[in-house]
């Protein structure tokens, strides 16, 4: 990692009172990032410590071996949980908020897990928000964001050794407090990302963008209200046509903006200063999972010397490490030609490509500005 870590930007602007942690007498955080990384990272490496007891065994047994379709017993041990509450529905609740992304939803929703949670045992506790994270899971196999989104929330929100300590009502009220802040700063991580990207969009630059990435849009928005002055080319983004989209969104907030044919990148790069694309997710080599087109562009810009930089939230680091393009799990859509396609002619469906990431300038995320060959490291943190 090099320039300034995100933590500042937190610091000054949150309540600068943390999340209630353990006793310092009985527990430390074993990693501290010399970086200075937000705060809710900084207990991402602390493990449970609690002794096994037989008690405990039998406690760990007995939740195992509740049938999970028995509904009487559902009824008399959880009350009217499992019908008054569905972690879908919470879910969709949260998504229809036009600028809250699918990971930050999913977050919100397993956050309500907790809340009308009527465990009386943290392992019960911890089985039902590991039976809501893989429902969320399931709901899109092929996001990445959600699934990673998902893993570190279980893993930020459990991995606590203070929670051995407690009483259950005092633990569950902790997790809470932690699951709460998770979704704050993870709310925030777009506005962080487009205050960190302001020092590389210089006056009278041109900008290349891709696809209809929210936090592009407001790294974009944010260098407007600063008064800077630049252009956008916006590709088309066929077949959904998501660079119109963002091109009409950059005209209504008075920004310079000229779309292209998705085969006219090459032809005009040579007018290009800078790329920024979003990410559905960044992988451990460094690289990055976007919409089709993303390795296509870096590839140009690379030949060009046009360096290219990707602005993506934390919570769409995830373990993977695709080896080529057909290495990841397909994401199919539509594609409409405007003609009728023979039977026989195959059509590549597929929505994103793999960019390596030796194509990849900097990555703009809300733990700072990093290389590429530091993702690897700072995805090893996140999921200790």
């Amino acid at each position: 990692m090099w320039r300034r870590s995100a933590s500042f930007i937190l610091d000054r602007t949150s309540n600068p009172s943390s999340p209630p942690m353990a006793n310092n007498t009985t527990t430390q955080t074993p990693f501290q990032n010399p970086d200075a990384i937000s705060a809710y990272y900084q207990t991402r490496a602390a493990h449970h410590h609690g002794v096994i007891t037989s008690d405990w065994l039998a406690q760990a047994q007995a939740a195992v071996e509740q049938p999970p379709d028995d509904e009487d017993s559902s009824v008399s041990d959880h009350g009217n949980y499992e019908k008054s509450f569905d972690v879908i529905d919470e879910f969709n609740g949260w998504r229809k908020q036009p600028d809250l992304a699918e990971a930050v939803a999913a977050i919100r929703a397993l956050a309500a897990v907790i809340r009308a949670s009527e465990a009386t045992t943290m392992m019960e506790l911890e089985i039902e928000l590991k039976k809501a994270s893989d429902t969320l899971k399931s709901w899109d196999k092929t996001s990445i964001s959600l699934t990673a989104g998902c893993d570190l929330f279980i893993r930020y929100v459990t991995r606590t050794s203070a929670l051995e300590y407690e009483d259950f009502n005092s633990a569950k009220s902790r997790l809470l407090e932690r699951a709460e802040k998770f979704g704050e700063i993870s709310c925030k991580a777009r506005k962080i990302i487009a205050m960190l990207s302001q020092d590389f969009i210089f006056d009278g630059c041109t900008i290349l963008v891709h696809g209809l990435s929210r936090v592009v849009l407001e790294v974009l928005k944010t260098a407007a209200q600063n008064n800077k002055l630049f252009r956008v080319l916006c590709t088309e983004g066929r077949p959904d046509g998501t660079g119109v989209l963002l091109s009409n969104e950059l005209s209504k907030l008075d920004i310079p903006v000229k779309l292209l044919l998705d085969s006219a990148v090459a032809y005009s790069m040579d007018e290009v200063d800078m790329v920024f694309v979003g990410a559905d997710g960044v992988v451990e080599s460094g690289g990055i999972i976007n919409m089709m087109g993303t390795y296509q562009i870096a590839l140009v810009a690379h030949s060009m010397n046009k360096p290219v930089y990707v602005a993506a939230e934390s919570y769409k680091f995830a373990r993977l490490y695709p080896l080529d393009q057909k290495d990841m799990a397909p994401a199919l859509r539509p594609i409409e030609f405007g003609v009728k396609i023979p039977a026989k002619v195959e059509v590549e469906r597929s929505a994103r490509d793999y960019t390596p990431p030796q194509y990849l300038t900097l990555l703009f995320t809300d733990l700072g500005v990093l290389s590429p060959s530091v993702v690897s490291d700072e995805l090893i943190q996140l999921y200790l």
